[in-house]
């Protein structure tokens, strides 16, 4: 859904961002995260790269074959690389995603 900000401003260009989810291997759990899928999504922002991450791991007809992990839920971690421009990770949260300093791995 289009909201009104965004078909008010003028289109901006588009960057192909790097993006890693990690999970852990159970639900709700806060330690031991896994990488389970890398892909580079195309995007106005860090936000727009979030929803279409979001929206891509929660539909089951947009999931790609080759993903073997779950749908994206609270607490799983979407990692962005952006190169020289820095790295950065977001934690999915009930009201939202919300930037993290980093991740604990197993």
């Amino acid at each position: 859904m289009l909201t009104l900000d965004r078909m008010m401003r003028p289109k901006r260009s588009r960057t192909t961002y790097d993006m890693t989810i990690f999970q852990t291997p159970s639900y709700g759990e806060d330690k031991g995260y896994r990488n389970v899928y890398r892909l580079s999504i195309e995007a106005e922002d860090h936000a727009d790269a979030l929803y279409r991450t979001f929206r891509m791991f929660n539909v089951s007809d947009l999931m790609p074959k080759d993903f073997n992990g779950r749908y994206l839920t609270s607490k799983d971690i979407v990692f962005i690389d952006e190169g020289r421009k820095g790295h950065f990770y977001y934690r999915l949260q009930s009201d939202g995603w919300a930037q993290v300093n980093r991740v604990i791995l197993q």
